[in-house]
Parts: C-alpha cells; sequence; structure tokens
C-alpha cells in the first residue's frame, strides 16, 4: 500500500525537476561560454589597444624619418634636430638573440636528453629543481650578477684567449677583435643564453617524456645506442614541440631589457667584434626613455613599434614551421 500511494508522487514529482535540471545546466552552458569568449576577446582588444599606442605615439618620429630610419646608424637626440637612426639596435638584438640561441638550444637540449634518458633518479629532482630556480631569478638578478662577476671573469680570461687564439685569422680576427670589455655584445649574449636556457629545457623535457616507451624499447631492442634512439626515434617524434619551445625561449631574448642594459654597454655603434659594446631595442628605451621627449620619445616608441614587429614575424615564421612540419608529417 505505502509503495503504490508513493508512485504518483513520484511520476508527478519526476518531470518537473528533469526540467530545472536541464535549465540549470543550460544556464551554466551558457555563462561559461560568455565568460571563456570575453577572455578570448579581451585578448585581442588589448593587444589591438597596445599595437594602437605605439602606432600614435610612433608616428611624429616615422613622419620625420621615414625609411631611412631604418638604416640610419647615427643616434643623437641632443643635436638639433635631433638625428636618428634604428640600425644600431636593430643590428645588437639581432646578433645577441643569435649568438644566445647558438649557445642555449645545445646546451638546453643536452640537459633535456640526459634527464630524460641517462640521468639517475635520485639526481633528476635536484636538478629540475636548479632549472626551475634560473627560470623564476628576475632578469635585474642578472644583470647585476653578469655586471659585477661575469663580466669581470670574460675580460680578464675568456675574451684575451680569444683575441689571442683568433686575432690573426682572416674573418674570424674581426669577429674576435679587441680590446677586451666588461660590457659588450658577447656579455649580454650571455646573459640571455643563461635566461632562456630553462625554457628550452623545460619544454624539452616534457615533450621528450611524450615519447612512447614501446618506440625507445623496439629501437634498444635492435641494437640502437642511446644516441641513435636520441636521434632517430626522440628528436624526430618531438620536433614540434622542441621548436616551439626555441621559439618560445628567442620570444624572451628579443624582448629582455633590463638584464642586457647592465652589461651590453649601451653603444649606439655597429662594430663588427662581439666584444665591443653595443644596445638593443629594448636596452635604448629603458636607458633613454625617463629623460626623452618629443622627437626622442617619439623615436624610442617606434623602436618599440619595430621590436613588436620583429617579435610578430619571427613567431609568424615559427608558426609556419611548425604548420609545414605537421603537414609534412601527415596531420
Amino acid at each position: 500500500m505505502a509503495v503504490q500511494s508513493d508512485a504518483p508522487v513520484m511520476e508527478a514529482a519526476g518531470p518537473y525537476d528533469r526540467a530545472k535540471a536541464l535549465s540549470a545546466f543550460k544556464l551554466g552552458d551558457i555563462t561559461f561560454y560568455w565568460i571563456t569568449r570575453l577572455s578570448a576577446i579581451s585578448v585581442l582588444l588589448i593587444l589591438g589597444g597596445i599595437i594602437i599606442s605605439l602606432v600614435i605615439g610612433a608616428w611624429p618620429a616615422a613622419k620625420a624619418y621615414g625609411l631611412p630610419f631604418l638604416w640610419s646608424q647615427r643616434w643623437a637626440p641632443s643635436a638639433d634636430p635631433p638625428v636618428l637612426g634604428a640600425l644600431s639596435p636593430m643590428y645588437g638584438t639581432l646578433v645577441t638573440s643569435f649568438i644566445a640561441m647558438l649557445i642555449a638550444i645545445p646546451v638546453g637540449l643536452g640537459i633535456a636528453i640526459f634527464l630524460t634518458e641517462l640521468c639517475p633518479q635520485w639526481l633528476r629532482r635536484p636538478i629540475g629543481i636548479a632549472i626551475e630556480l634560473l627560470a623564476g631569478i628576475p632578469s635585474i638578478i642578472y644583470g647585476m650578477w653578469g655586471f659585477f662577476v661575469l663580466g669581470p671573469f670574460l675580460a680578464y680570461t675568456f675574451q684575451p684567449f680569444m683575441i689571442d687564439t683568433f686575432g690573426s685569422v682572416p674573418i674570424l680576427g674581426a669577429v674576435f677583435a679587441g680590446p677586451p670589455s666588461y660590457l659588450s655584445l658577447f656579455n649580454a649574449s650571455l646573459i640571455l643564453a643563461i635566461m632562456v636556457l630553462p625554457f628550452i629545457t623545460a619544454i624539452s623535457v616534457d615533450v621528450f617524456k611524450t615519447v612512447p616507451p614501446v618506440l625507445k624499447e623496439a629501437a634498444y631492442g635492435v641494437g640502437c645506442t642511446t644516441w641513435e634512439v636520441v636521434r632517430n626515434v626522440v628528436i624526430p617524434y618531438t620536433r614540434v614541440g622542441v621548436i616551439g619551445g626555441v621559439m618560445l625561449a628567442l620570444g624572451r631574448a628579443l624582448g629582455e631589457t633590463m638584464a642586457v642594459t647592465f652589461i651590453i654597454g649601451n653603444s649606439f655603434r655597429i662594430s663588427t667584434s662581439i666584444f665591443a659594446p653595443g644596445t638593443t631595442i629594448s636596452a635604448a628605451i629603458a636607458s633613454e626613455f625617463a629623460e626623452s621627449d618629443g622627437l626622442h620619445q617619439s623615436a624610442l616608441i617606434l623602436l618599440g613599434l619595430l621590436l613588436f614587429v620583429l617579435t610578430f614575424f619571427v613567431l609568424a615564421a615559427a608558426r609556419l614551421m611548425l604548420l609545414r612540419l605537421e603537414k609534412k608529417a601527415g596531420k
């Protein structure tokens, strides 16, 4: 009797509860959709606002100097009128980033391969913590360390050795020409290499761990050495992720400011020697923006716009490269 008396109540309540639950789920789904959509749109709005601000601020200098601003080397803001050119900062930015990546890529990949393939289990955690600490150190600390410790070491030991060794070689003699200096393009490049090293290593370790163990076991089973497994299995399987990590590190190197400002010398002069002082776009803006006004300030903003465009093209080229690799792999 009790079961029969409760059944009609259950049937009556059932449809009402389901409709209410479906309505609540639909409302939550719509709310989640719009929150995520507005978050994505906000990124585009912020990026558009930055671009518009840079264009407005850089317009007076772009109008005054035109395209020759890109290949003019002289930087004389105190002249009347100011004589300003972007070639030296652009040259310094490209050279320091190139040397930094030349050092950081093989070292970072080597650390990642060691951690995933060769490192004893008890040693992996300390090395991983050390890499995370390198990534967390503020850039100004890197700059101070480079100025007070690394710069003197390079000026008194490494640079004299390289100058004596390659000074008489036709092309390398110009690249490694003296005199030794605390502040130079090479010193800044080495600091940048240390700063971007954790990014390359951490991303490479993560993507190397995605390689299916059965692939490596099969390679070892047919007699491959560890080097052959890494070269023929691990690297080809993870090359898209590795390239993505390298490009992320390159973006960091192109835009680094404080550490480079400390140790590069801030000289608006182009030299074939990597041991000579120089400057980058970020360092030039950081060192002169506070005391600038008028056309000088507009030229610094134009430098920032050029750095934005340069970084965009680098990342776009990386994206196209990744798409070509994925297409070649049949994805």
